[in-house]
Formats: C-alpha cells, structure tokens, sequence
C-alpha cells in the first residue's frame, strides 16, 4: 500500500479517491492527520464524517498531533460530524444522492472561496444492518468516474479492519485504485474483484463470477446500469469463468441503460463466448470485441 503522506497531495482521480485502512488507533490517528494538514495547507475545506468515531475525539487527536482544529472549526474550513446525522439520515443509503450531494458539497466550499473540498467517510456502517449498504460497493464502483474525474475532490475512505469482516473488507477495498495504511498482514485476493478503469468509464472484473460471488457481480451490474457515461466498457481479461446468471446480469445492465449504447466486453473469457452461443438473447446490449 502506498504512503499517505505522499499521496494526500494527489491530483488524478485514482489518487482522489483512495482506501485507507487501518488496524489501530495509532494507524487511524496517522492517516487522518495527514489528511487534514494537507487540506488545510492547501486552502481547501476538510470534511470528516464519522461512524464509530466520537466527532470530539477527531478534534482532539488533531489537537495532540499539533493541528489547530479549533481555528479551522472556529473559521468554517473543518467540520466533523456523523454519517448518521448527514448521508445516513434519509430512509437509505442512495448513490445517486449522494453523486448529487458530492456536486453539491464541492459547489458550497467554492462558493466558500476554498481550493477544493477534501473529505474522509468512516466505512464501517457497510458492515452492519443499515438500510442500503448492499449498495455500498456499488457506489464506491461508479464515484471514480461520476464524482473525481470531474470535481476538485479528495477523499479517503476509512475501513477498520476491526469492525469489518474479511470478505466484504476486501471486495471493497478492490473497488479503489489507490490503498493507503498499513498492508494486510495476509493478504488474500477475493474470488472476484471489480474496480473501475483509470482511464475510461467501466470496470475491471478479476476473478470469478459465480454463485458464491453473486452480490459482487450484482454491484457491477448496477453500476453499469446507472452510469451516465455514454459508453461502458468492462475489462474481463483477468476474468476466469463467468456463469450463466452472472452474465445475464450484466445483460439486464446494458440493456436498462440511459445512454443506449452497447456495453463492450474486452477480453471475454472462452465461457462467455460459449454462453452467448447458447443464449443469444443474453447478446442484446454487448458487445464483444478484442483488447
């Protein structure tokens, strides 16, 4: 994992967007201070919603590591506050709102005369029994391109390896470009990883696409759907196999989308080819082509 402090500074949107996560407090401590200092070194407005965290134990970690969080608090440029009380306050998790909200938020601080707007999520809520956050991954899928490709905004999200179980842990994490915080201790790769494409709107699927990665591809499938993005490609080059309900998953997706255009597959696997063969149907809304 790369260092956060070499990457608070970042300026393309896989730097924009990253993972950070943690196993201790000391770890957590770290990361955030470097966030904030960064953010208020650069002039922009720094906004940190907590999950599990006490917002006052935020202000007072900075305070012992030598940031000013009260003149920062005091003068408008930081704000700490929940999740609960902001994008988890509504009857769901939604990521088209909150797309609509991250507009919103970058508008305000420049209306503000701020650089930018820079802001850590807690993560954690992901892994409880909140309303929406099946979609979680989903939403992480489509702000790459949704979101940082077209505001000036940094943000890192925050996943507590305590808090959070090992496989969701690692599916999303997959789902950023960019990982900060110390490295896992045994890493493993899940069956089936999605992340966005750095240079184009789409995904990258690296694995297998199966019953027991189901919800995973059901994700990738709906960020497919709901992009605005005139053309979707995925890079299944790095994909093993894929079944039957897997691909027509992504069938549905390209078929409901608002552009209208096919959805390319790049580097299909023998299996899918095989199943369009079998299913033509499935077809609709694809198209397979070479790298």
């Amino acid at each position: 994992m790369r260092d956060a402090s070499a990457t608070a500074d970042a300026r393309t949107a896989g730097d924009q967007h990253s993972s950070a996560v943690f196993s201790s407090d000391a770890e957590w401590a770290e990361l955030l201070v470097s966030f904030v200092r960064a953010g208020l070194r650069r002039d922009e407005q720094v906004r940190y919603f907590a999950d599990t965290t006490a917002p006052d134990l935020v202000l007072h970690t900075l305070a012992q590591y030598g940031v000013d969080a009260v003149s920062a608090v005091r003068r408008g440029q930081l704000t700490v506050t929940t999740a609960a009380e902001t994008y988890l306050a509504g009857p769901c998790f939604d990521p088209d709102a909150m797309v609509g909200l991250w507009h919103e938020a970058v508008a305000s601080a420049a209306t503000h005369g701020y650089a930018g707007l820079r802001a850590i999520g807690e993560m954690s809520w992901g892994a409880r029994d909140v309303a929406g956050a099946e979609r979680l991954l989903e939403y992480e899928l489509r702000i790459h391109h949704e979101v940082f490709d077209r505001l000036p905004l940094t943000a890192w999200c925050f996943y507590d390896r305590r808090l959070m179980p090992r496989d969701a842990l690692d599916v999303l994490l997959g789902a950023h470009l960019t990982h900060l915080g110390a490295p896992d201790p045994a890493p493993r790769t899940p069956g089936l990883v999605v992340a966005p494409l750095a240079d184009r709107p789409g995904l990258r699927l690296e694995g297998t696409a199966g019953y027991e990665t189901r919800r995973v591809t059901a994700s990738a499938a709906a960020a497919v759907a709901d992009s605005p993005a005139p053309r979707m490609d995925l890079d299944l080059t790095r994909l093993d196999h894929l079944d039957v309900a897997a691909l027509a998953d992504i069938a549905r997706a390209a078929v409901r989308r608002p552009a209208g255009t096919p959805v390319r597959l790049l580097g299909a696997p023998p299996s899918l080819t095989r199943l369009l063969e079998l299913f033509p149907e499935l077809g609709l809304g694809l198209e397979v082509t070479g790298r």
